[in-house]
């Protein structure tokens, strides 16, 4: 109750002024959809106006703070606007960050993938190759080996035929002695070297 008795005391307190000429101010869904940078072009009055339409006139304060008010909300809307752009603008870029990182993810994974069967298939290769190396291997051992019992025996043979030769030898040397002593001759060769 004391602060509407307080209104009534500024109420009596205060001259009473006629209010001011109402100006047709643009429509709100003109002022939402502009955007910062549109230029809001004054209207034009009637020309042909009383010169005392001219002059000025003391305008109201409560006046002035409903246009302030409506001017502050038109910013607020235009700030909002451009943050809800901002906003959109950066949630998209991240999109597409992770759309972009994803795919080059995609491709190193790939990348890895072929650079891991590239290795297997040489691998692979390599052992077939050191499979086939040991197998020659194998096989040329195996051969020198023959080579090798083959010689032997030919060299057991050779010394075969070398001891039959010199077994005949010395046994046609023990004949033609004998003959010699039964005879009583002397060969005729004594001692080859002389």
């Amino acid at each position: 109750m004391a602060a509407a008795a307080m209104y009534q005391v500024e109420e009596t307190t205060k001259p009473v002024v006629p209010p001011p000429p109402i100006t047709q101010e643009p429509p709100l869904a003109s002022v939402a959809t502009a955007t910062p940078n549109d230029v809001v072009k004054p209207t034009l009055h009637d020309t042909t106006t009383t010169p005392t339409a001219l002059t000025p006139q003391k305008t109201d304060p409560s006046s002035k703070i409903s246009s302030k008010g409506s001017l502050d909300r038109d910013v607020a809307l235009a700030q909002l606007e451009n943050e809800k752009r901002s906003s959109f603008v950066k949630a998209w870029e991240e999109s597409e960050k992770s759309k972009v990182d994803n795919k080059a993810q995609k491709k190193l994974s790939a990348v890895v993938r072929w650079e891991n069967t590239q290795k297997a298939k040489l691998e692979a290769k390599l052992k077939k190759l050191e499979e086939q190396l040991e197998h020659k291997k194998a096989e040329y051992a195996e051969k020198i080996k023959n080579k090798v019992a083959l010689i032997h025996k030919e060299a057991n043979e050779k010394r075969a035929m070398v001891d039959a030769r010199r077994g005949k030898e010395i046994l046609k040397a023990e004949e033609m002695a004998a003959k010699y002593r039964a005879t009583g001759k002397a060969p005729k060769k004594f001692l080859g070297c002389f």
